[in-house]
């Protein structure tokens, strides 16, 4: 049976240290947001270090190739 609303949205169970929860109700902060946001940042971090280790070969050629050969179009550059 999967908690999923019309919205799109799931209704989860989370676990998370009490003295946190507590903090963030005195502050008045949304804590399905603040959940969200931080899960957000976890998978955008997450994506940009699989992509950064899928490339890594085009990475370490282009700049082998740099340092050989110095930058594509230098001569062209205004600063």
């Amino acid at each position: 049976m999967e908690n999923t609303h019309a919205s799109g949205r799931q209704r989860l169970n989370l676990t998370l240290p009490g003295a946190l929860v507590e903090e963030a109700k005195a502050l008045g902060l949304n804590l399905s947001r603040a959940c969200e946001s931080g899960l957000e940042a976890a998978v955008a971090a997450e994506r940009a270090r699989r992509w950064q280790a899928e490339n890594r070969p085009f990475f370490d050629w282009y700049n082998a190739k740099v340092e050989k050969d110095g930058l594509l179009l230098a001569e062209y550059r205004q600063f």
